[in-house]
């Protein structure tokens, strides 16, 4: 397949998990892999390691915790001339230990600007060059997970807390110290995560409400199961790092593979079946041998179409759209 034949993908945070297994599942059924990541040469080794061949990747810098190496991202994908067929927004930061919150470059707690405020201005400006593509088939996925959906088994563990943005009085103040929260309260490292996760579950849905009738793009969202042995776990304890996939394994029946869950990335990115707007996917809280994905139910806090238009308008002016 030529260069122009290939149907061309970025994947954020590519280097590791389920986004470098999503990256090699695509390359495998005859896609070009843009591996959006901060560390190059790790990158470069672990798509050589993994079998991901030199003419199916393009390996570009990107890190989501700076607003301007997003844009200077887009500029860069620009520059090769590739037509975008799809956007996936993998990657994830997770810091369950911290007491205080650490900053981005601009000066956001940093889960919330790496896991949703970068991939929103992502989102906003590669609309763009999905719009502009002449690809029959467009898609924009977000990675989901169950801990900020509390409709979900998994999501129902109220440690530290729900996921919960309150009237977003974080961001109506501008997210700069001494806010950390996006609902403007005390700093908790892991409700942090859950919010951003929440998040990025509105964007979906305020995508596919402004964009999914104007354009032929679908945007979706899925839950590829429990990845319990995955990198987003690096800043916790070893010893949760030893137990949590035993746990996983042997009591709840979760646990998937990072090897699975990039191929279920995949299917939504590549398969005809997942062509549906709106759509949050999952294979559900216990694996089951042939299990289908199905159409997830998401939190009451998730389809507050209200809450959705503010996250947006806010988020818009935090990273500079608005």
């Amino acid at each position: 397949m030529s260069d122009s034949q290939q149907p061309t993908v970025i994947i954020t945070g590519a280097s590791s998990g389920v986004g470098l297994y999503a990256a090699k599942s695509l390359a495998e059924r005859g896609w070009h892999v843009v591996m959006a990541c901060r560390n190059l040469p790790k990158t470069e080794n672990v798509a050589k390691e993994v079998g991901i061949p030199e003419s199916s990747r393009t390996i570009m810098q990107l890190d989501l915790a700076s607003l301007e190496s997003v844009r200077q991202f887009v500029q860069d994908f620009r520059a090769t001339g590739r037509q975008l067929n799809a956007l996936v927004c993998n990657a994830a930061v997770y810091f369950p230990l911290l007491k205080e919150p650490m900053r981005s470059k601009e000066g956001y707690e940093l889960s919330v600007a790496t896991n949703h405020l970068g991939h929103f201005l992502l989102c906003n400006l590669m609309l763009e060059d999905l719009k502009n593509s002449t690809a029959a088939d467009k898609r924009l996925v977000i990675l989901g997970t169950v801990t900020a959906n509390p409709k979900e088994l998994g999501g129902k563990i109220p440690i530290p807390a729900p996921p919960d943005l309150g009237n977003l009085a974080g961001f109506e103040a501008g997210f700069k110290a001494p806010m950390s929260m996006i609902d403007g309260k005390k700093f908790k490292s892991g409700k942090a995560y859950k919010d951003s996760k929440l998040c990025n579950m509105l964007t979906m849905r305020e995508l596919h409400r402004r964009y999914s009738d104007s354009t032929d793009i679908t945007f979706n969202a899925l839950y590829p199961g429990c990845v319990a042995e995955t990198a987003l776990f690096r800043n916790h304890y070893g010893l949760f790092r030893k137990l949590f996939p035993l746990f996983q394994k042997n009591i709840t029946g979760g646990y998937v593979s990072e090897e699975l869950a990039g191929d279920r990335v995949a299917q939504v990115v590549a398969e005809p079946e997942f062509k549906k707007s709106g759509v949050y996917w999952s294979w559900g809280n216990r694996q089951k041998e042939g299990r289908q994905a199905f159409d997830q139910e998401v939190s009451d806090e998730a389809m507050d179409a209200n809450k959705a238009v503010r996250m947006w308008e806010l988020s818009e002016k935090l990273v500079g759209l608005a």
